[in-house]
């Protein structure tokens, strides 16, 4: 009689947890899909400002990059000769559209059709190739025609030495007892 009864708690108690839960569900999602306001226009004014600061720091902070690497790469380079360096020329970039801005904040003037290297040059420096590398205008060549090919895996090629060897063979045989 007592176990009924007890049973009959618990379960009346379950029924009642499981309600409340569902309800602190809606709750929530009731909470979470209210609509902020939207920002006044000093807020917005604000906001520009914070992002038109955070551009104008980024852009700073990219020319002075630009201009570490080129000390480095000119220290680098002045170093180069006197220790015996192979040094290979610089590669030639075209110019900037815009006129580009120079670590001091000067512009720097770069005539249309010439090639700049530095800074300059980094700023506009083309993110396609029209070749591939290694590849002069996307043609192979003879050395590169008349190469053999040769695989690993359809067996043209002698296996690599970072090759796991073949299983060895099963026993012919096997000891039970």
């Amino acid at each position: 009689m007592i176990n009924k009864l007890i049973n009959k708690l618990i379960h009346k108690l379950m029924k009642k947890l499981k309600m409340a839960a569902v309800l602190a569900v809606l709750a929530l999602a009731g909470v979470a899909s209210a609509v902020l306001p939207p920002p006044t226009p000093a807020q917005v004014q604000a906001q520009v400002a914070k992002k038109a600061a955070a551009d104008a720091k980024a852009e700073q902070d990219k020319l002075l990059l630009l201009a570490k690497m080129d000390a480095l790469s000119n220290a680098w380079r002045g170093k180069a000769g006197a220790k015996g360096w192979t040094l290979n020329p610089q590669t030639a970039l075209p110019a900037p559209a815009a006129p580009a801005v120079a670590a001091a904040g000067v512009p720097v003037a770069v005539a249309a059709g010439t090639v700049a290297t530095g800074a300059a040059a980094a700023l506009s420096a083309p993110a396609t190739q029209s070749a591939p590398s290694g590849q002069p205008a996307g043609v192979m060549t003879t050395t590169g025609a008349n190469a053999p090919i040769t695989s690993e895996k359809s067996g043209t090629a002698a296996p690599s030495a970072d090759v796991k060897p073949a299983p060895s063979p099963a026993p012919a045989t096997v000891k039970t007892r």
